[in-house]
């Protein structure tokens, strides 16, 4: 009788190469970067260390890391000092994302510029979509959506984002880019975007908590599933190319019945408060931050995600390319 011995294929490290079931690769890699207005501005971000927000006059030093590291993708927030009721700077054409994408298509223009839609950096009360009352105004909000979408794409952006959660976003920006020629433009959905807790160091990052109450109306319960299918069905629906899961770690589960239920690419997004926590796992010397990273990044490859939006990809790349 044959005795089954699994060790034989992990003897030696060729063979663990040659047999691994899902690759990490730079190509995977989405690397998200701040611009904030003003002039000789590089902000550093205390919850995120190593993070900074930067000035259009300084993208080239980060835009040169990215280069360096040789991820091909970026996603860009903007942080507005024009705020008021309706978010309107964020549709304007010469917004600090509009600036952004030409300022870096200048410096590169093979990198791949993606722009996250939402409002809540551009409203003055900081939730993601227009209000009456405290209520917000799903409809009126698609409107707003949609026309910061079309702004983005005449500067020339890549790819499109839309994160805001509001019923029929897609369906609102894809009908307005197909009406002013940009049908081929993809759109990736913030489709299961959960109200969760690891957000916090993004707000710090770009000034968006809520003035007033929170955002359980519109973000996903995390004690949902079937839910997050139902959202992403709705999605494909309405013609998103790309799915996304947000938060990453904590929601493997979801990726994972994405990717049995969908054809579809799925991406993730390795949110602020798991950046934050595993930096100071590592600073304090509780966990091997390099091991830590790589295995996290893995575990949502494995799970079936194909792109990954981290703050960890310019040293995850780095370690890649060795």
């Amino acid at each position: 009788m044959s005795i089954n011995r699994p060790r034989r294929l992990r003897s030696t490290e060729y063979l663990r190469d040659l047999v691994r079931e899902n690759q990490l690769t730079i190509n995977d890699l989405i690397y998200p970067i701040f611009v904030v207005e003003g002039i000789n501005q590089k902000q550093e971000i205390q919850s995120m260390p190593g993070q900074y927000r930067y000035s259009i006059d300084r993208l080239n030093e980060v835009i040169s890391l990215v280069e360096e590291a040789g991820v091909k993708s970026i996603l860009i927030f903007g942080i507005s000092n024009t705020k008021d009721e309706e978010g309107t700077s964020s549709f304007d054409d010469n917004s600090i994302v509009c600036q952004a994408i030409k300022k870096i298509k200048s410096l590169n223009n093979k990198l791949f510029i993606i722009t996250d839609v939402c409002v809540c950096a551009y409203t003055s009360h900081g939730h993601c979509g227009i209000l009456n009352g405290n209520d917000i105004d799903n409809d009126k909000s698609l409107k707003v959506l949609a026309n910061m979408a079309l702004a983005h794409a005449k500067a020339g952006a890549d790819m499109v984002a839309p994160s805001a959660m509001m019923d029929n976003q897609v369906e609102a920006i894809r009908n307005i880019l197909d009406n002013n020629g940009f049908s081929s433009l993809p759109i990736m959905g913030y489709s299961a975007k959960f109200y969760s807790s690891w957000y916090g160091p993004f707000r710090e990052a770009a000034n968006s908590a809520p003035s007033f109450g929170n955002r359980a109306t519109y973000q996903m319960d995390i004690a949902n599933s079937n839910e997050a299918l139902r959202e992403v069905e709705l999605d494909i629906e309405q013609g998103a190319d790309i799915v996304m899961v947000k938060p990453g770690i904590l929601y493997l589960d979801i990726i994972k019945s994405i990717a049995d239920n969908y054809n579809i690419p799925i991406a993730v997004y390795n949110v602020s408060g798991e950046y934050a926590a595993l930096k100071a796992a590592g600073a304090n010397g509780w966990l091997n931050e390099k091991e830590a990273m790589l295995e996290m990044l893995m575990a949502f490859k494995r799970a079936g995600a194909k792109l990954i939006i981290t703050y960890f990809a310019l040293e995850a790349a780095k370690y890649l390319n060795k």
